[in-house]
């Protein structure tokens, strides 16, 4: 379960002048029974926590009375803090943190919930100026033209930039984050002040149970510099601020091809539900069901189609167990194919192994898809994607012999014992690496007394010295290489992964006789594993 906290209190947005409407008022009228949007944000939330607390001002909180959970009522934004601190303490869940303005997709909220990250907020980067010279008078030469056709002048390194309190708005929040590639880095308010900030909270906030305690005690004493905020200090931002300045990593994201935003008066709902309908949230579920670090074979002929395979066993009522069944029956098919020794069992095997490996894909596809996850299916796939390889070994082997084609079971033991090897060290790696992995040294931490962020920017800096080391140089390189396309899919195809073993077996089985499939296999397993090893190896020593 997670403890939910609803925030009833968020500030107008900067930007307008409109005056805002409660969310208790503001109704969806698109969705069936044309709910508001609290009363449907409270029924998305439902299966998260059933009962959860809402911090909202005395006018409102009659209202939220009326829905499931515990109201508490605020009459600023110090209340607020201490509220959320009082809610949040003894939490032995995680948390998650939202404005009850939220227009927002059921997948987006199951995507940030289901985060392993400490912390993590939804974000949205403000828009850079880009170059244009397509205006009336043009410009000097060299001058480089922003869109608003100013003068754009070159931004200094962020090394020599100073903090500011920065007074742009975007999507009506103050643009007061300075986000990385994966983390905030520094948060603002009008007291605090921020090296070159350039993104806004828009809202969700999700926090592990570890880090809660950290944030209710942060929360409290920032509850006690009210005094040095701003009306226009958004209250998820502050969150976000205590969590930074006490050493906690808050992650990122953006809303992708997914759809958030906090509605302040009708019309704002009314284009929210006109931006929903153009977007297909079954399709982004659909493809977030496909893993996204699966290899080359995998990727380009397999998991173009075998998600629609995923939706269609789903709303049969398919389970994933029941698809790995088939899966495996379609290996012993193969296998007994490929044991006729012919020319047609051989063609008749290989296209069965790839439908084997399709389903093999179809069966986690559809455990995402279908949110169906069990211990006794993780055992089934991982044991039984052995099964169907060795008994097709034993097929390919058999089908040699009765073929005339000489005894390769040499071979097939040889390319079994590889195989078992391989697996038997990476599982071995990844339980030695989950036990004894090092933590990263600890975040800075700052005060939330200090104005300027730049203590905490040089503490990064001199983190990320301590941290750096020959070996690390060369896989932080080497990392950094795989941006390009061409090596990164090399990168995957060397490892030899279950994807590319499927259809080395299939392709060289159906054109070429068994010794060519059980050579292919040892050799290519061979570097595989020689380049594993040097890989581990580089990143135990790091």
């Amino acid at each position: 379960m997670t403890r939910v906290v609803l925030l009833g209190s968020s500030p107008r947005p900067i930007d307008s002048d409109i005056q805002p409407v409660s969310p208790v008022h503001i109704r969806l009228s698109s969705f069936p029974t044309a709910p508001t949007v609290t009363a449907r944000l409270y029924g998305q939330m439902a299966a998260l926590d059933p009962n959860p607390i809402t911090i909202a001002r005395p006018d409102e909180a009659k209202f939220y009375r009326q829905l499931p959970g515990r109201v508490v009522e605020t009459t600023d934004i110090a209340e607020d803090l201490r509220a959320l601190a009082d809610a949040i303490e003894d939490t032995t869940e995680s948390v998650l943190i939202m404005p009850t303005a939220s227009v927002i997709h059921d997948e987006l909220i199951y995507q940030i919930n289901k985060t392993k990250r400490g912390a993590l907020a939804l974000i949205a980067k403000e828009p850079r100026p880009t170059e244009s010279t397509e205006i009336a008078e043009g410009p000097e030469p060299g001058e480089e033209i922003a869109d608003n056709g100013e003068p754009l002048t070159p931004e200094p390194p962020i090394e020599e930039a100073e903090p500011e309190i920065c007074n742009r708005t975007f999507e009506g929040l103050p643009v007061r984050l300075r986000a990385g590639r994966s983390r905030v880095v520094s948060v603002g308010t009008a007291y605090h002040a921020v090296t070159r900030p350039n993104a806004v909270a828009l809202g969700p906030l999700y926090v592990s149970a570890k880090n809660a305690p950290v944030l209710a005690e942060a929360a409290r004493e920032l509850a006690g510099l009210t005094h040095l905020l701003g009306p226009e200090d958004d209250l998820v931002q502050l969150l976000i601020l205590c969590l930074v300045r006490r050493g906690v990593s808050v992650g990122i994201r953006g809303r992708r091809d997914l759809y958030y935003r906090r509605v302040f008066t009708q019309a704002d709902a009314d284009e929210a539900q006109q931006i929903m309908a153009g977007i297909d949230e079954d399709r982004v579920r659909l493809n977030n069901a496909v893993k996204g670090a699966d290899g080359f074979f995998t990727t380009f002929f397999v998991s173009t189609y075998s998600r629609f395979i995923a939706r269609w066993a789903a709303r049969r009522g398919l389970t994933p167990n029941q698809v790995t069944l088939f899966s495996i029956t379609l290996g012993v098919a193969s296998a007994a194919c490929f044991a006729t020794g012919t020319r047609a069992g051989a063609v008749a095997g290989a296209v069965l192994i790839y439908f084997a490996f399709v389903f093999d894909c179809v069966d986690g596809q559809l455990a995402r898809y279908a949110r169906k996850f069990g211990v006794l299916g993780a055992w089934l796939d991982a044991t039984f994607d052995r099964f169907k390889e060795y008994v097709v070994f034993a097929g390919l082997a058999i089908g040699a012999t009765v073929a005339g084609q000489g005894d390769v079971w040499t071979l097939a033991l040889a390319a079994i014992a590889m195989q078992s090897v391989r697996h038997l060290l990476d599982f071995a790696y990844g339980a030695g690496h989950r036990r004894r992995r090092k933590a990263p040294p600890p975040l800075p931490t700052l005060d939330l007394t200090v104005s300027a962020d730049t203590p905490l920017r040089e503490a990064l800096v001199q983190r990320r010295i301590e941290q750096t080391n020959t070996i690390k140089k060369l896989l932080r390189l080497w990392t950094k290489a795989g941006r390009f396309r061409p090596l990164y899919w090399a990168r995957k195809m060397i490892v030899f992964p279950i994807g590319e073993r499927f259809a080395a077996i299939a392709i060289t089985a159906a054109f070429f006789e068994p010794r060519i499939t059980f050579l292919t296999l040892l050799i290519w397993g061979g570097i595989a594993a020689a380049y594993s090893l040097t890989g581990r190896l580089m990143r135990s020593l790091a």
